[in-house]
């Protein structure tokens, strides 16, 4: 069940929120930065985890915080070059195989919900147009609500409920 809304991801009232990152991502743009500073542990341990796991475009990592925020970390795109602050560009294979990774996490774990920005079409560099497909290839059957948050609206907290 797939609802796209418009508002502001960090207010959604789904139990998730995804994002796209790159491996060792140092989350100093868009979205990836508004969750970093809302979220410093998270930042921290997602590095951590990259380390640890060697991780590689196409995965997926889930961050339950203390408070019971949960983000999954989609790795849309290439890693930074020299651990510079300039992630590499999204490719609609990484996102197609973070979206996979993405629903087996839904079909694991106990997510009741999940919102998703426009993936990868900020810094990931990709189009809408090719990256929209996708999110309902891999999750337009899921049994859980996802809220695509299409138009940014800051501060706006978007209509999440399920169609009539």
């Amino acid at each position: 069940m797939i609802y796209i809304v418009n508002g502001d991801i960090l207010l959604s009232q789904a139990q998730a929120i995804a994002h796209g990152v790159a491996p060792n991502d140092p989350m100093a743009h868009g979205l990836s930065l508004a969750i970093h500073q809302r979220f410093p542990a998270m930042h921290k341990d997602f590095h951590h985890w990259c380390s640890r796991t060697h991780a590689k475009p196409g995965e997926a990592w889930v961050w339950d915080g203390p408070g019971g925020e949960r983000i999954v970390n989609l790795l849309t795109q290439e890693p930074a070059i020299n651990h510079t602050h300039h992630v590499g560009k999204a490719t609609v294979k990484h996102v197609r195989d973070a979206l996979k990774a993405l629903r087996k996490i839904i079909e694991a774990e106990p997510i009741t919900s999940i919102a998703l920005p426009r993936l990868a079409t900020g810094v990931g560099g990709l189009q809408w147009t090719d990256v929209e497909p996708l999110i309902r290839e891999q999750l337009g059957d899921c049994k859980i609500p996802v809220y695509v948050h299409g138009e940014y609206q800051p501060g706006v907290r978007a209509v999440e409920q399920a169609a009539a």
